[in-house]
């Protein structure tokens, strides 16, 4: 496939609002970035993210690329910072990750729209997920704890809730989306306690707060797809 052809595809099926909205948080983004001085690379790491998690919402393969940029620059300032859970999370999980991804949305994707068809998990499904997701934050808790992590609690939960939601992401089910709002709300109050203590992150911040809303935002457009699917 051409790059033109690529770049034709993944700009379909945009609403008029979002061609508006989701570039003007970016920029607003950026320009508060510059007036808190922030660093560069948390800067990048917050731009790629929120375009991984639009494109990824819209179901266009194209949100690999942006997350695989974001997973080394989200590594280099977590690294900073002494969150150990989220550095291992996305150099050793996250970017290998991104071309299993890849490889399995090919197979499933929309021609008219270039977008993934989405689906959701049997309840057999979500509970096994759920007791997993107890048992490894329980473990993991303990371990980050052992090795002085500056906030072993919420790394923990972060950081098992985070390899779930990917998983449910390249398998296209709704549920990533209840799983994110989770793992970005208590993104938040990581990093805000980071900042108060004096690390340069508020691009992180902000970051973190938009995928919060980009998550609510997501869960319900695809909620109203997968049921119009259903009735069609």
């Amino acid at each position: 496939m051409k790059i033109t052809d690529f770049a034709k595809g993944e700009l379909k099926g945009w609403g008029k609002y979002e061609r508006i909205i989701f570039p003007a948080e970016i920029l607003l983004i950026v320009l508060i970035s510059v007036y808190m001085r922030d660093k560069t690379v948390a800067v990048i790491s917050a731009i790629c993210g929120i375009c991984a998690t639009i494109t990824a919402g819209k179901g266009k393969i194209s949100c690999y690329g942006f997350g695989m940029i974001s997973n080394i620059c989200y590594s280099i300032i977590s690294f900073q910072n002494q969150f150990w859970g989220n550095l291992c999370l996305n150099m050793l999980y996250y970017f290998p990750m991104q071309f299993v991804g890849i490889a399995k949305w090919k197979k499933h994707m929309k021609k008219e729209t270039q977008e993934i068809y989405k689906t959701k998990l049997s309840l057999k499904e979500r509970l096994l997920y759920s007791f997993g997701s107890v048992v490894l934050i329980t473990a993991l808790y303990f371990v980050l704890k052992h090795y002085g992590d500056s906030n072993s609690l919420i790394d923990s939960v972060t950081t098992v809730l985070s390899v779930v939601a990917f998983i449910l992401t390249i398998k296209r089910c709704i549920e990533q989306w209840y799983l994110w709002t989770i793992i970005n709300g208590l993104s938040i109050i990581m990093w805000i306690g980071a900042y108060m203590h004096g690390s340069h992150c508020f691009a992180t911040i902000l970051m973190w707060s938009t995928y919060f809303v980009l998550g609510l935002y997501f869960w319900y457009n695809w909620n109203r797809e997968i049921k119009n699917e259903q009735t069609a």
